[in-house]
């Protein structure tokens, strides 16, 4: 005899509970197929490698992936053709493995790496103490961890390391390096904040030098973007939610992050506006187009999922679940400029706001009226799109002194 470790009471009862849970979550009858089949193709492999569900790793999973397939399960194939084998296994079973973990039949897995006390203590007092959203302190807390090891104890900390690790991070992002600067910056005066080290470090930076309004922002003509709006269909899900997007940056000159944490109640059907919470977090209202506001309404009784979710757009393809981050909203425009074979235009979703401030200028708005609709606090940051409207510029420019050029 030998013994095969079986610390899952009850597995076929697990497995048709999995499937259960898949039609639950919108999965379609071939992804439901699949996904209880790897499940019970690496319960087998688990069985056949005399392994214990609890004692299952990362490193399990991959050996998993990849095995000469000899289980017990004669609808297998042994021979993984490509990439895409591995891949469908791996998939198919950490998905499993989160739904074990989630039902509490096995216990959860440590998904934290171990992080250092002092990380730790500087992202709570980024919150804390700057009132720092979620986004800034992850960002703020992966650049420290790139340049961690390099400080040394805050106690040996001197001006020339700090001077060290400036130079080389703005060479390797010299695009960012303003933000990288403050971001070492902040950590120093949290070092310093606890008495860790000379407070006198805050003044040892070297300056980068950054011109205030040296650049002109991106933009696009109104004949541009109303013939992006055309192009988006509405023939699929995908192309419903893509233009109301589209229609919001458009409109409403709304930032990628404006629109991935949107909720249903935000909407204000009654009074025809919009509740929007920027990078103040402090909620404002805008009025809704009528475009705008068919446009969202078609999606919602057209293309969004019956999902009980409040964020208003979500994935069209199940699990149904919000985007990860304001990113994705810079890929679905990417992919209608795609699908819309448009070329030759300012890239990534701001360009919209960009583009919605200008017409606004050249069509008579003040750069009061333009920084309330942009929802900017100060105006110094609305000033940068008096340089595109050229006809105003050319009323007060000056003849040059000398001979023409």
């Amino acid at each position: 005899m030998v013994a095969v470790p079986d610390d899952i009471d009850h597995l076929d009862t697990a497995l048709a509970d999995y499937a259960t849970f898949l039609v639950q979550e919108h999965y379609s009858a071939a992804s439901i197929k699949s996904y209880r089949s790897e499940a019970a193709h690496f319960a087998a492999w688990m069985r056949v490698s005399r392994l214990r569900w609890q004692d299952v790793t990362d490193k399990h999973v991959a050996l998993y992936a990849g095995h000469s397939c000899r289980c017990p399960v004669y609808r297998k194939r042994g021979t993984l053709i490509g990439h895409h084998g591995p891949l469908r296994r791996s998939k198919g079973a950490r998905r499993f493995l989160g739904f074990l973990r989630d039902r509490q039949i096995l216990p959860q897995a440590e998904s934290q790496p171990y992080e250092d006390e002092d990380l730790t203590a500087y992202k709570a007092w980024l919150k804390a103490h700057c009132g720092s959203s979620a986004a800034t302190i992850r960002r703020y807390s992966d650049e420290v961890k790139r340049w961690y090891l390099l400080l040394g104890p805050p106690s040996d900390l001197d001006a020339a390391t700090i001077r060290r690790i400036v130079s080389h991070r703005i060479t390797e992002v010299p695009g960012s390096a303003p933000t990288v600067a403050g971001i070492i910056r902040s950590y120093v005066r949290f070092l310093v904040s606890r008495g860790e080290c000379d407070a006198a470090l805050q003044h040892a930076f070297p300056p980068i030098r950054r011109y205030r309004l040296g650049t002109l922002p991106r933009y696009m003509d109104e004949a541009t973007v109303e013939g992006i709006i055309a192009s988006c269909k509405t023939d699929t899900a995908v192309e419903i939610r893509d233009k109301a997007i589209i229609l919001l940056l458009a409109r409403l000159g709304l930032r990628a992050g404006d629109i991935w944490q949107l909720r249903l109640a935000d909407i204000d059907w009654n009074e025809g506006c919009l509740r929007v919470c920027g990078k103040s977090r402090r909620p404002d209202r805008l009025p809704l187009p009528q475009d705008v506001g068919d446009a969202i309404l078609d999606y919602i009784e057209r293309a969004r999922p019956p999902i009980d979710e409040e964020r208003l757009f979500v994935r069209v393809q199940p699990p149904f679940r919000p985007f990860n981050s304001s990113a994705e909203i810079a890929g679905i425009v990417a992919r209608v400029f795609h699908r819309g074979a448009i070329e030759g235009v300012p890239t990534g979703a701001h360009a919209f706001r960009h583009s919605l401030a200008t017409r606004m200028l050249r069509a008579g708005a003040g750069l009061e009226s333009v920084g309330t609709i942009l929802r900017h606090r100060s105006p110094a940051t609305t000033a940068i799109y008096a340089k595109v409207d050229v006809p105003m510029l050319l009323k007060v420019a000056q003849d040059w002194p000398g001979d023409a050029a």
